[in-house]
């Protein structure tokens, strides 16, 4: 990467049928001024002044892809679809006078990040339920026209860091060096080149580190941690704008078995069993209260798993073993592991990971 400007500039020349042997006028750096507007007066003319001219208050390209992407992560897709790509292969905007004003508006506030994200969440459009009819799903089946809220599965990261929260095992410290939490232990084994330089071993976090915003979580460019890879997460070889979202069983297999999310389950129990029941637990995971027949569902549910490791004590130690974290020794094992596989299916319920 580079880090600082050349004293002078080196060069640069058009090379005359490619080849570098064979140089031919030389040429500047530059922009399309013509299209976009002129180059600040006075701006030199390397990646500084190319940042001030695309931030210039009479330019709104770099105002609308910026809008745009933040629609798009409070929406599930920008007003303009294709939010990779503006040029002449991307979609129109939907809404292209609202896309417009944003940026303007956005321009305005001094590129106020803060202020933009608070008027969106605040307008009535996202604040629409998500709920919609028949008639209007076939209509507009990717909610272009913005007839109802959005709805869409979380992102991978937020996924994870959603169940530790609810847990109470979440550690909201900011900053710090990359953390190495749960993965399987052979994960590198024929992928990664066996040496002794750091990457090529996963030598797993302690403690508070194991519990780090998945923000934090080390990221090895051609193998991304498993959960995240699961949930779509890309890996670090190219720039991604937009993710692809897909819905497999290997989703539901990996919040059901996965060692992080059943110790998340397990800390969610206890604070079920100590603090409100089954529809706290609930209303921790959706926001909401349990109606009487998911209630009731609940109830059969734990009733049926104190019966099972009733019958397997050894199994129930098994499970409340999953993690780094110690089970609360004042509750019974064959509870807690009851409890823990309810709380492991509420993690799993379609609601709880998806935005709506």
């Amino acid at each position: 990467m580079v880090m600082q400007e050349m004293d002078p500039p080196r060069e640069t020349h058009i090379l005359l049928r490619g080849s570098y042997e064979i140089p031919g006028e030389k040429v500047d750096a530059g922009v399309p001024e013509d299209l976009l507007g002129k180059w600040p007066e006075g701006a030199p003319k390397n990646r500084l002044g190319l940042a001030r001219w695309l931030t210039k208050p009479d330019h709104p390209l770099t105002s609308r892809v910026v809008v745009n992407r933040f629609w798009q992560q409070l929406f599930g897709q920008g007003l303009v679809k294709t939010s990779d790509n503006f040029g002449l292969q991307g979609e129109w905007p939907s809404h292209p006078e609202l896309l417009d004003w944003l940026a303007r508006d956005f321009i305005d506030s001094g590129w106020n990040v803060k202020a933009l994200m608070k008027r969106l969440v605040l307008s009535s459009t996202y604040r629409q339920d998500s709920a919609a009819s028949p008639e209007l799903i076939a209509r507009d089946p990717e909610n272009r026209l913005l007839a109802r809220g959005p709805r869409f599965r979380l992102p991978a990261e937020i996924i994870r860091d959603q169940a530790l929260e609810i847990s109470g095992l979440l550690k909201p410290r900011v900053g710090g060096p990359s953390v190495y939490p749960w993965q399987p232990p052979d994960l590198y084994k024929g992928i990664v080149v066996a040496a002794s330089y750091p990457g090529t071993t996963w030598p797993e976090s302690k403690g508070d580190d194991l519990y780090r915003r998945s923000l934090y979580t080390f990221w090895k460019r051609t193998v991304p941690h498993p959960v995240m890879n699961v949930f779509d997460a890309p890996d670090r070889e190219v720039c991604i704008v937009r993710r692809a979202s897909t819905n497999t069983p290997l989703q539901a297999l990996t919040l059901l078995n996965d060692p992080i999310f059943i110790e998340a389950a397990r800390k969610l129990a206890e604070r079920a069993i100590h603090g409100g029941g089954l529809g706290y637990a609930f209303q921790l995971a959706t926001g909401r209260t349990p109606d009487p027949r998911e209630l009731r569902a609940l109830q059969v549910s734990l009733e049926e798993m104190r019966a099972a490791f009733r019958k397997d004590e050894a199994g129930a130690k098994a499970l409340i073993a999953v993690g780094a974290a110690p089970a609360d020794a004042s509750i019974p094992a064959v509870e807690l592991a009851a409890w823990t596989a309810v709380t492991n299916i509420i993690l799993n319920m379609d609601e709880v990971i998806t935005k709506s």
